[in-house]
């Protein structure tokens, strides 16, 4: 499914959070498709099962997954993201351009870059 970097410093939960919430942007995987199992991503990705768990356990909580007891894990509807995640980008996005400002990007290059990022 992919590969994680063992020498990049990031956590590996969190690479592998990382890398299922680009497979979920890039619909890859779709609302309700099921994940693979603890086990066997453990098995094919040669990491501790608790890892993985670790990971599910924050998406979860982050709103992009979903756990049915019994059968496992499962994508978000984007829409039960849309609450939990409108108000942390805002304050991201603050904090970005208010650093940006900062340190003398113009804000029309800001401007620039994000109409260049709503083309893609």
């Amino acid at each position: 499914m992919f590969e994680l970097d063992v020498e990049n410093s990031k956590p590996i939960y969190e690479q592998l959070m990382d890398k299922f919430k680009e497979l979920m942007i890039n619909d890859v995987l779709q609302e309700h498709n099921q994940l693979p199992s603890i086990r066997i991503l453990a098995r094919e990705l040669t990491i501790n099962p608790n890892t993985i768990q670790k990971a599910y356990k924050q998406l979860e909580s982050d709103g992009y997954i979903y756990t049915l007891p019994g059968k496992g894990n499962f994508v978000a509807p984007p829409t039960s993201l849309k609450n939990s995640l409108e108000e942390k980008i805002r304050n991201d996005l603050e904090k970005v351009f208010a650093e940006a400002l900062y340190i003398g990007i113009d804000k029309h290059e800001i401007y620039r870059l994000l109409e260049k990022g709503g083309d893609s």
